[in-house]
C-alpha cells in the first residue's frame, strides 16, 4: 500500500481517524517530507484561543477529521469529503501572521485550495477529483461568510463549483471540530447550515428567474 493510500485507507474507514493519523505523521519519516509536510508543519501554526481553544492547527484538523468520520455516510462522496475535511485548513501555515496582537489567517481558504491541488498533482491523482476537492476547500469558509452577510461571501461564483449539501457537511464539521462544544453551540451550527442552504437556494431562484 502506497504512503497516499495509507492515509485514505484511515480516513474511509476509522471511527475515530485523529489517533492514526497522529501515530502515523508521528512514526513514519516520509509524512514529515513533501508532500505530506503540507499537514505534518500544522503543528507549528497557532490559532485564537478565543475561535480556537483545542490548539493549534494540526489539533484542530484532526479534530475535523474526527467530526466529518460521523458524517461521511451523509456524504455522496466519502473519499472526496474525508481528503477535503484533512485538508481544509492547509493554507494556514502560509497565511498566519500576528496582526495587531490577533492571530489571523486571512484568505487561508484559496491558499489552501492552491494547496490542496498541489497535493494531488503531485501523485496525479484524477482531474474530477482534485477540482472537487480543491472546490469544497476553497469554499469551506463560505458558509460563515453567507450567514453573517459579511462581504467576502460570493454565492454566485460558489454556486458553479461546489455541491451545496457537502459544503454544509464540511462547513458543520469545521464548525464542531474545535474544543468541548455545548449543545446549545452545536444545534447553533446546525442552524447556521439550514440558513445557509435557504439563502443559496433563494439565490439559485433569482438567478432561475432572471435568465
Amino acid at each position: 500500500m502506497n504512503d497516499l493510500m495509507e492515509i485514505e485507507k484511515i480516513l474511509l474507514n476509522s471511527e475515530k481517524p485523529s489517533k492514526e493519523l497522529s501515530e502515523l505523521f508521528l512514526k513514519e519519516e516520509t509524512y514529515q517530507r513533501y508532500p505530506f509536510d503540507m499537514l505534518y508543519r500544522l503543528k507549528e501554526v497557532p490559532q485564537s484561543k478565543v475561535h480556537h481553544p483545542e490548539g493549534d492547527v494540526w489539533i484542530h484538523t484532526l479534530m475535523v477529521v474526527d467530526q466529518a468520520a460521523k458524517l461521511r455516510d451523509k456524504s455522496n462522496n466519502r473519499r472526496r469529503f474525508m481528503w477535503a475535511a484533512l485538508m481544509h485548513d492547509v493554507g494556514k501555515f502560509e497565511t498566519t501572521r500576528v496582526r495587531k496582537g490577533k492571530i489571523t489567517a486571512y484568505d487561508h481558504d484559496k491558499a489552501s485550495a492552491k494547496k490542496t491541488k498541489e497535493f494531488f498533482e503531485f501523485f496525479n491523482e484524477d482531474e474530477k477529483f482534485i477540482k472537487d476537492v480543491v472546490a469544497l476547500v476553497r469554499w469551506h469558509m463560505q458558509p460563515l461568510f453567507v450567514v453573517k452577510n459579511l462581504p467576502f461571501a460570493d454565492i454566485d461564483s460558489m454556486i458553479k463549483e461546489v455541491d451545496i449539501e457537502e459544503l454544509s457537511l464540511l462547513c458543520y464539521a469545521d464548525r464542531t471540530g474545535r474544543g468541548t462544544l455545548e449543545e446549545e453551540r452545536i444545534e447553533a451550527e446546525k442552524e447556521n447550515m439550514r440558513i445557509f442552504r435557504e439563502k443559496v437556494l433563494g439565490r439559485k431562484r433569482e438567478l432561475t428567474a432572471n435568465q
